[in-house]
């Protein structure tokens, strides 16, 4: 069915040209609804109401031609709206979008700041009305349910700032969570051992990284790719003699370190597989194992008392927390335990998750990956992962932008990089720009790479960490959405770097920005540049291993320029004496 074939219900006017209606699910009950504008420009509506409610937002298609939301993936244009459909909850996605136009201007741009009730969103172009709709049906909402609308804005990244802003200014994400990680999953798989990752982490260290994280195959049946032994997470012995001697060993090196776990899962090899299973109804969430329900008290005492055994007892300074999204397999279906929604569980869960493990480890490090990363889970971890993308530096690059248009706190980490040891270093080097406006995460096997190859990586680490101020916490502008944003500009102050990764024009506002450094993440070894304001000059040229090319004395700008930068090559321009 389309939205046309609803009851119809009348709507009234937002703003611009955004349309609102509001019904609820209990017969003989209303909704009312109240406006109120707040300080930076967005609005704030608070619908009082009791029981489910009914949402419904409308827009004049006009130039539209995108619909950017936390869980659209690949699929980014506006589509028919009985195809649009997402169900989102605190652990899957959020209650968030924005449409834009041809220019990138925003025509809608809303977020809920109650992150945690189920809802079905539905969105896309209703064709008998030549408009574009959302609906939004919230179970259990509180009251009053609050959303924020911006105003239109300039570009999707400046209307969805305006919205991150109503959600308050979390505290800064710690120094931990800013700093680039080793990952064994890509280089290891689930072969992990002692001495091996103990010759890794080094290496690493060496090179600049701040923390490691130890993923699947550490732990008790963590062999084959399938989760059937997973539950009772215990070192495996054989691989790991002494955990927590050499936990204690890669500490001793300057490295955080991070063990992965997903506590909710549980597989018919597990010890606790006879005394859990019935809270696990739903099989093969992942291959093998069933998923725990977290409305189940019994449930949310095992994976509380499981991750503060893991970072008491082995000395670890944080985990990496996964597979939080299969919970969903019991949104909507009556609850056995003592809490009735699934995203309220949840939220109840790493409450008391998060203050038992900082009661045991102050500051603990916790990372979290899409699709549970939008502004409801902010207080639960610092480390804000992109979802899994192997050498894919389209998607890493995708998936990290997408993060950080709704990322209230936190640092947005890359998934794990891995490339072909035998490829080029250029090529090599486009995993780490696809991953540039993010934290990084190696995932190479350090020992066994070419001398090109751990020059190029010293290289961009070294880049990373010089600029990791603009990066992290400068103002990005990324373009449009369903473009997948190939040219990328952060900005803080006199400093800006852009990343260009097809053939476009680059434009550089030298009137604004003194020093910028633009990254060619294409094919070609040259960009046209379109300067504004003051002439520039190239100071620094680098190829992609770091090597240095030295520049023509000739000056950019102002207007349109051609710049010779190799491919996954690098150059530093600053304003001309």
């Amino acid at each position: 069915m389309t939205t046309a074939g609803l009851v119809p219900a009348p709507t009234e006017p937002l703003l611009d040209d955004v349309r609102l209606a509001v019904l609820t699910g209990a017969p003989g009950t209303a909704a009312r609804w109240e406006r109120t504008t707040r300080p930076d420009g967005t609005e704030l509506v608070e619908i009082h109401s009791t029981g489910e409610l009914e949402i419904r937002l409308s827009v004049p298609l006009g130039d539209a031609v995108g619909f950017w939301h936390p869980d659209a993936g690949w699929t980014r244009t506006i589509v028919a709206d009985w195809a649009g459909l997402a169900n989102v909850s605190l652990v899957s996605g959020a209650v968030a979008g924005c449409l834009y136009d041809s220019r990138g201007t925003s025509m809608l741009a809303f977020a809920a700041l109650d992150p945690v009730p189920e809802t079905m969103v539905r969105y896309g172009v209703s064709e008998e009305n030549k408009t574009f709709v959302v609906h939004l049906r919230v179970t259990a909402a509180g009251s009053p349910y609050r959303l924020v609308f911006a105003p239109a804005s300039a570009s999707v990244a400046a209307a969805m700032r305006k919205v991150r802003g109503a959600f308050g200014r979390p505290a800064p994400a710690p120094e931990g969570a800013r700093v680039p990680v080793y990952s064994t999953w890509y280089g290891f798989s689930q072969a992990v051992e002692a001495e091996a990752v103990e010759a890794e982490a080094s290496l690493a260290a060496e090179l600049g990284c701040g923390a490691l994280i130890l993923d699947d195959g550490w732990q008790e049946l963590g062999t084959g790719r399938g989760y059937h032994g997973v539950g009772d997470w215990r070192p495996d012995t054989a691989k790991f003699p002494d955990f927590a001697a050499h936990v204690a060993r890669v500490r001793g090196m300057g490295l955080a370190y991070l063990a992965w776990v997903a506590p909710l899962l549980i597989g018919p090899r597990a010890e606790c597989f006879p005394e859990l299973s019935a809270h696990a109804p739903a099989p093969d969430v992942v291959p093998g194992a069933r998923a725990l329900d977290p409305r189940v008290p019994q449930v949310r005492r095992h994976v509380v008392d499981t991750c503060v055994r893991l970072v008491r007892d082995y000395g670890l300074d944080g985990l990496k927390i996964d597979f939080l999204e299969t919970v969903m397999a019991y949104a909507g279906t009556p609850s056995p335990g003592d809490i009735a929604d699934v995203g309220t569980a949840m939220r109840v869960l790493l409450t008391e998750l998060v203050t038992a493990v900082e009661a045991v480890r102050p500051g603990a490090l916790i990372e979290l990956r899409q699709p549970y990363t939008g502004p409801g889970m902010t207080p639960f971890g610092a480390m804000l992962r992109a979802n899994d993308c192997p050498a894919d530096a389209v998607a890493n690059r995708v998936r990290t932008i997408d993060l950080g248009l709704l990322a209230v706190g936190g640092a947005v980490h890359a998934d794990m990089l891995m490339w072909d040891p035998a490829a080029p270093a250029r090529g090599a080097a486009r995993q780490l720009i696809g991953a540039f406006h993010s934290v990084p995460q190696i995932s190479a096997r350090l020992g066994a790479l070419s001398g090109e190859h751990r020059r190029m990586l010293a290289f961009w680490l070294e880049r990373w960490r010089e600029l990791r101020p603009v990066l992290l916490d400068g103002d990005v502008e990324p373009g449009r959405p369903d473009e997948l944003y190939p040219v990328v500009r952060a900005a803080l102050g006199e400093r800006c770097v852009t990343s260009v990764t097809a053939d476009h024009v680059v434009p550089v506002d030298a009137g604004r920005h003194s020093e910028i450094t633009v990254v060619n993440g294409t094919s070609s070894g040259r960009l046209v540049l379109d300067v504004e304001g003051r002439t520039l000059r190239a100071a620094r040229i680098f190829d992609a291993d770091g090597s240095r090319i030295e520049p023509s004395d000739r000056r950019l700008g102002p207007g349109l320029c051609v710049l010779d930068v190799p491919p996954s090559g690098l150059a530093d321009l600053e304003v001309a004496p």
